[in-house]
C-alpha cells in the first residue's frame, strides 16, 4: 500500500492539482490577477508606433496666471483665448473648463457671446447631485430598459445656462480607473436619472462629424453597439468604454505661447497650473487631464479600435489547460517535454505581440506563462524527486555490491539498469573458501573473533571484483557470487572475470600472511567462472526483492567451483569463457566432464598465473600437456601416465597436483572396461 502511495505521490501527473488550481484562480480572476494582466497589456499599447494628430493642448500654467490673473480665469479671459485660437487658425476649441457658477467679475455676456460666434464645446461633470440644468444631448437610444447596465451617476454639474447654451456640444469628463486606480479605458457615455449623456471626446467627435445626434444600442449586458452617423460605428466595451491608444500624440503649448497658425487643429484648452489641476494616473504614468483628453480624442478620431474581445477570457483558460495537459503529458519523454514546455510557454508572449501589431486585440500572456510555469514546475520537480529517490534506491541497493565509480554511473543514469529482469551475455563467479571448519576450530567459541577475521577475508576477496567493475551478487556463508557485464554493460566481461579470479586468490593469499600472523592456519579459496545467457534484475516479491541472477550458467559455475577440489587447481574456467579469453590468458585444458545433473560434457580449463620470465617456458609446456590430453582421450593411458610424469615442476608447480591427480584417473580408466567410441568424457558423480 505504501508503495503505490508513493507511486501516486511521485507520479507527474499529480501536476494536474497545480493546474486545477491555476485554472481555478484563473477563472476567479481576483484583483491581483486583473492588475498583472491590466500591467501586461499597458506594456502592448506603449509599444505601439506613435502618431501625430493635429490636436493641440492649449495649457493653462503658470504663465498665464500671470498675464490673465488669479484662478479662475475671468470669463472674458476665456472669451479673449477662444477669439485668438481661432485668429490663429484653430479648426475646434474646446474649453475644458467647468463653469457652474456665474463670474463674480461679470464675463459670462462677453464669453456666450464668442462662444456664440464660434463652435466651443465645453465640458460637465457627472456626480453625487444635479446643479444647473444640463442640455439635452440629443441622444437617439434603443433599449433605454438597459440604461442602468452602463456606468451610471446620481447627479450632474452642468455650467450656467447662458454658457450652456452657447456651447456648440457639452460632454462629461468622468474616468473610470481599473482595480488598480489606473485609468486605461474611458467610458463615451454615463447615464443619469436613465438619460444618457456623452462624455467629452464623444461629443468632440459629433460636432466635428456635423451631427446631431449619436446613437446607442443597450442589451442586459449593456452596450451593444454605438455610433455617429456621419462617423461610423465605435468599438466599445459592454460599459461604453474604450481602450486609450497612447500612441496618440499632441503638440503641447502655453496659452501665453501659441504658434502663429494652428493649421486647423483642434485646440483642447484646460488648466495645467501647479494646484490647480491634478495629474491623472494612466498606464503611461501621471498626465494632465488635457493630455488624456487629446489622446482619447486622437484614438476616436483615427479610428483606433484595440479590442479586448468578450471571449478572450475562455480562450486564455482554455490554452492554459491545453497547455498544461500538455506539458504533464510530454513529461514521460523528459527532454521531448522540457523542448515542448519551453516552446510553448515562450510562444506565448509572441503570440499575444502579434495579435495586438496586427489586429489590435488584447491578449494576456501572463496567467498562461505563470500557470504553465507552475504546472511544469510540478512536473518537473516529482519527476526530480522521484529521480532523486531512486538514485538514492540505487545507491542503497548497489552501494555494496558493485565499486563507487558503477554506483556514481547508476545514479546518473538509473536507466543503465533495468527493473525487473532481463536476459544478458554475462559471466558468472563463483568461490567458495577452503579449510573454513579449521579455521573456525580453532577459533572454538570465540564467534565475534572469528566473525571479525571472516569479515577480513570477504572484504580481501571483495575489493578485487569491485576494482574490476564487477557486481557483487552475494555472499553465502563462506562463499561468494559475482557478476560482470551487468549492471554496466561490459563487451570483456569474460576476461574481466577470470583477471578478477586470479586476483582474488592472490588476495587469499596473502591474507593467508594476516592469519600466520596471528597463529591461525590458512585457508584456500576455489574458484568457477562461467559464461552464458543468464537472467539479471530486481528479482524477488513484491516485499523483498533484490538484484540478483539466475539461470544455468551460474548453477554450472557453482559446479565448477566445486570440481576445483577433485582436479587440484584453484580456479575452473567453463568452454564459452575459454573462447573469449585463449587469447588473454594460458589456459591448459583439464578435461571433459558432465558436472552432476548434466549429461552433455564441458570441455573445462584452468587459467595461470605466469610472468613474462617464464611465459616461454609456460607456452613449450603447454603442448606437452596438450598431448597428454590427447593421449589419455585416445586411451593411450600409459603414455599419458608418462607425460604427467615428465610435466611434472613445470608451471612453477601450479599443476603438480592435478598432474598427480591425473595419474589416478588414468590408472582407474586403465582398469576399467572402456567402449572403443568412448567419447572422453568423465561423469562427475559429486557437485
Amino acid at each position: 500500500m505504501n508503495h503505490k502511495i508513493k507511486t501516486v505521490l511521485l507520479s507527474p501527473w499529480t501536476a494536474l492539482i497545480t493546474l486545477a488550481l491555476v485554472l481555478g484562480i484563473r477563472i476567479a480572476d481576483p484583483a491581483f490577477v486583473e492588475s498583472v494582466r491590466l500591467r501586461y497589456f499597458d506594456t502592448l499599447i506603449s509599444n505601439k508606433a506613435p502618431t501625430q494628430n493635429n490636436i493641440v493642448t492649449a495649457n493653462i500654467d503658470e504663465a498665464a496666471l500671470d498675464k490673465y490673473g488669479q484662478w479662475p480665469l475671468k470669463r472674458d479671459a476665456y472669451a479673449h483665448i477662444i477669439e485668438d485660437l481661432y485668429n490663429r487658425g484653430a479648426g475646434l476649441v474646446v474649453l475644458n473648463v467647468l463653469m457652474p457658477d456665474a463670474d463674480r467679475l461679470g464675463g459670462d455676456a462677453a464669453l456666450a457671446a464668442v462662444m456664440q460666434k464660434y463652435p466651443v464645446i465645453i465640458a460637465n461633470v457627472p456626480g453625487d447631485k444635479i446643479k444647473n440644468k444640463p442640455r439635452n444631448p440629443g441622444s437617439a437610444v434603443l433599449g433605454p430598459e438597459w440604461v442602468d447596465r452602463i456606468v451610471t451617476y446620481p447627479g450632474i454639474i452642468a455650467n450656467i445656462p447662458v454658457i450652456e447654451n452657447a456651447a456648440a456640444g457639452i460632454g462629461g469628463t468622468h474616468t473610470l480607473p481599473e482595480v488598480d486606480g489606473v485609468n486605461r479605458r474611458l467610458p463615451l457615455v454615463f447615464g443619469v436619472d436613465d438619460i444618457l449623456y456623452p462624455s467629452l471626446s464623444m461629443e468632440v467627435l459629433r460636432v466635428a462629424a456635423g451631427d446631431t445626434t449619436f446613437q446607442i444600442k443597450l442589451n442586459e449586458y449593456g452596450v451593444e453597439k454605438m455610433r455617429i452617423p456621419k462617423f461610423g460605428p465605435i468599438a466599445t466595451d459592454n460599459l461604453g468604454r474604450i481602450w486609450i491608444d497612447w500612441s496618440q500624440k499632441s503638440h503641447s503649448y502655453s496659452i501665453t505661447q501659441l504658434p502663429a497658425d494652428l493649421k486647423g487643429a483642434l485646440v483642447l484648452v484646460g488648466p495645467t497650473a501647479a494646484g490647480i489641476s491634478n495629474p491623472v494616473p494612466t498606464s503611461i504614468g501621471a498626465v494632465y487631464p488635457n493630455d488624456a483628453q487629446a489622446a482619447v480624442i486622437g484614438t476616436m478620431f483615427n479610428g483606433v479600435s484595440i479590442q479586448r474581445p468578450d471571449y478572450a477570457d475562455g480562450l486564455e483558460i482554455l490554452t492554459l489547460a491545453l497547455l498544461g495537459l500538455l506539458i504533464i503529458s510530454l513529461s514521460r519523454w523528459t527532454y521531448v517535454g522540457l523542448g515542448a514546455t519551453a516552446v510553448g510557454i515562450i510562444a506565448i508572449v509572441p503570440a499575444t505581440h502579434s495579435a495586438f501589431s496586427n489586429w489590435l486585440i488584447l491578449g494576456d500572456a501572463t496567467a498562461i506563462t505563470a500557470g504553465a510555469v507552475l504546472v511544469a514546475l510540478h512536473t518537473y520537480g516529482v519527476k526530480f524527486v522521484s529521480e532523486f529517490l531512486q538514485k538514492q534506491q540505487i545507491k542503497r541497493q548497489f552501494g555494496s555490491y558493485v565499486s563507487p565509480v558503477i554506483v556514481e554511473r547508476l545514479q546518473k543514469n538509473p536507466d543503465l539498469i533495468k527493473l525487473g529482469g532481463e536476459e544478458k551475455m554475462l559471466t558468472a563467479v563463483m568461490t567458495d573458501m577452503r579449510n573454513f571448519t579449521g579455521l573456525g576450530e580453532k577459533y572454538g567459541s570465540d564467534v565475534e573473533g572469528f566473525t571479525a577475521i571472516m569479515n577480513e577475508y570477504m572484504t580481501a576477496i571483495s575489493e578485487p571484483v569491485f576494482a574490476n567493475d564487477g557486481c557483487l551478487i552475494k555472499f553465502i556463508g563462506d562463499a561468494s557470487l559475482h557478476i560482470h557485464g551487468a549492471p554496466l554493460d561490459d563487451d570483456r566481461h569474460a576476461y574481466r572475470a577470470v583477471k578478477t579470479g586470479l586476483e582474488m586468490i592472490a588476495a587469499v593469499e596473502k591474507f593467508n600472511e594476516r592469519l600466520a600472523s596471528i597463529g591461525k592456519p590458512p585457508v584456500g579459496m576455489g574458484c568457477g567462472v562461467n559464461t552464458g545467457k543468464i537472467l539479471v534484475g530486481n528479482i524477488g516479491s513484491p516485499g523483498k526483492m533484490g538484484y540478483d541472477v539466475l539461470g544455468d550458467p551460474v548453477s554450472v559455475a557453482s559446479r565448477l567451483e566445486g570440481q576445483t577440489k577433485g582436479y587440484g587447481v584453484l580456479m575452473i574456467i567453463g568452454p564459452d569463457t575459454y573462447e573469449q579469453v585463449k587469447n588473454d590468458f594460458l589456459c591448459l585444458e583439464l578435461d571433459c566432464i558432465a558436472v552432476k545433473g548434466k549429461a552433455i560434457g564441458l570441455n573445462i580449463y584452468t587459467p595461470l598465473h605466469s610472468d613474462a620470465g617464464a611465459m616461454a617456458e609456460y607456452i613449450i609446456a603447454s603442448q606437452v600437456h596438450a598431448d597428454m590430453i590427447k593421449m589419455y582421450r585416445e586411451q593411450k593411458f600409459n603414455t599419458a601416465i608418462e607425460l604427467c610424469k615428465e610435466l611434472a615442476g613445470e608451471f612453477d608447480g601450479q599443476m603438480d597436483h592435478y598432474y598427480e591427480l591425473w595419474i589416478l584417473r588414468c590408472e582407474e580408466m586403465k582398469r576399467a572396461k572402456l567402449p572403443k567410441d568412448w567419447d572422453g568424457v568423465y561423469r562427475a558423480t559429486s557437485k
